[in-house]
C-alpha cells in the first residue's frame, strides 16, 4: 500500500507542478492585456496594491465612461479612481468592492453610480475572461461568480483548468508572447470618455419591443443594503448618483419609476445623498451621447464638472 502511494505521488507530483507553472504562465501574460474594455488593468491595480484613493467610483460602464476622476480630482483636490466594471449589475461590483478595500486602503468616500440594471442580475458571466488570471483559490470570486452561467466548480480549484478549450483566449495569449505589448493603458484610473457618434441602439431596440421591464433581483437589493450598511459600519461615506440618460431611452424603460423609487429608499432609509441628474438638462439633447444610456467623451467632461461642482458642496477638500 505504501509503494503504491508512493508512485502515485510520484506521478502526480509532476503534472501538478507543470499545469500550476502553465496556470502562472498564462495568467500573467492575460493581466497584460490592455484593449477595451479595459478591466484587466483596474484588476492589476487592485491587486498590486496601487490604489489610493480618497474616492472611489463604482458603477456599470456608465461608471467608467461618465466620470471622469481627473476632473473630480482637480475640482475637490482628492485622489479619485474609477472601477466601473462593463456590464454588470452590482453583484461583480460588490465583488470588486471586496477585493479593493481587502488590498488597498479603503476610501473616504465612494460615489455609487446607478442605473436600470444595477439591481438587475444577469444569469451569464459578462466577459468572464477577466476572472481568469485572478479567480484560483480565490474565496471571493468564487462566491460572487458562481451563481452566473461561466464557470464550474472545479474551474477555481484545479491549475490550468479554466484554460483547457479555449483556442480563441490561448490564441491571444500566445500573440501576447509573441507581440509586442502596448505600454499605455485603455483606461487611466479606470475611465475613459469613448469619443463616438450617435449610434442606433435605441432604434433597434424599439423595432424589437415596445418597452423594456426592469427585472429587479431580490437579491441585489440585499447585497446593496448590506453594502451601504457595511460601509457606514467604518466609516465610509456613501453618495449615490443616476447619471444623464437620454430622454427617450428613460422612456422605452416601462417601469422606470419603480426603479428609482427603490434608488430614493435606500436614500431615505440610510441617510444619504442622492444625486438624479436624469431629468438634466444634458438628457435631452443628442450630442452628449453615443446611445440612449452612454454619454459620449465630450458629455462627460460637461457632466463630470457639473458633478464635481455639486461634491464641492458636499465633501470637504483636503490635500491629495
Amino acid at each position: 500500500m505504501r509503494l503504491f502511494v508512493v508512485k502515485t505521488l510520484y506521478f502526480f507530483i509532476p503534472i501538478i507542478c507543470i499545469t500550476f507553472l502553465l496556470d502562472k504562465t498564462m495568467s500573467y501574460f492575460l493581466k497584460q492585456k490592455k484593449e477595451y474594455p479595459g478591466e484587466f488593468e483596474v484588476w492589476n491595480d487592485i491587486y498590486n496594491s496601487t490604489i489610493n484613493c480618497d474616492l472611489a467610483v463604482y458603477g456599470s460602464s456608465r461608471a467608467w465612461v461618465h466620470i471622469n476622476p481627473k476632473i473630480l480630482s482637480d475640482s475637490l483636490n482628492q485622489s479619485v479612481y474609477n472601477f466601473g466594471v462593463d456590464g454588470h449589475n452590482f453583484w461583480i461590483q460588490y465583488l470588486r468592492h471586496l477585493e479593493f478595500i481587502k488590498y488597498n486602503k479603503a476610501p473616504k468616500t465612494i460615489l455609487v453610480s446607478l442605473d436600470m440594471f444595477s439591481l438587475q442580475k444577469r444569469t451569464d458571466l459578462y466577459q468572464l475572461e477577466q476572472f481568469l488570471p485572478y479567480m484560483l483559490w480565490n474565496k471571493n470570486i468564487r462566491m460572487y461568480t458562481r451563481s452566473f452561467i461561466g464557470f464550474n466548480l472545479l474551474e477555481y480549484y484545479i491549475p490550468f483548468l479554466r484554460y483547457s478549450g479555449k483556442k480563441k483566449l490561448n490564441k491571444s495569449i500566445f500573440e501576447l508572447l509573441i507581440y509586442k505589448q502596448s505600454v499605455q493603458n485603455y483606461r487611466n484610473l479606470g475611465y475613459l470618455g469613448l469619443d463616438l457618434k450617435w449610434n442606433s441602439d435605441l432604434e433597434t431596440a424599439k423595432s424589437n419591443s415596445d418597452f423594456y421591464k426592469v427585472e429587479i433581483d431580490s437579491g441585489s437589493v440585499l447585497l446593496f443594503n448590506k453594502f451601504i450598511l457595511d460601509c457606514k459600519r467604518v466609516g465610509i461615506n456613501i453618495i449615490l448618483v443616476y447619471t444623464p440618460e437620454y430622454i427617450e431611452g428613460q422612456n422605452f424603460v416601462l417601469n422606470r419609476r419603480e426603479v428609482l423609487n427603490l434608488f430614493e429608499s435606500f436614500s431615505r432609509k440610510h441617510a444619504i445623498i442622492f444625486f438624479d441628474y436624469s431629468q438634466d438638462s444634458i438628457c435631452f439633447n443628442k450630442k452628449y451621447f453615443y446611445n440612449s444610456s452612454h454619454l459620449n467623451a465630450y458629455g462627460s467632461m460637461v457632466f463630470s464638472k457639473k458633478l464635481a461642482h455639486d461634491l464641492k458642496k458636499i465633501i470637504p477638500l483636503s490635500a491629495k
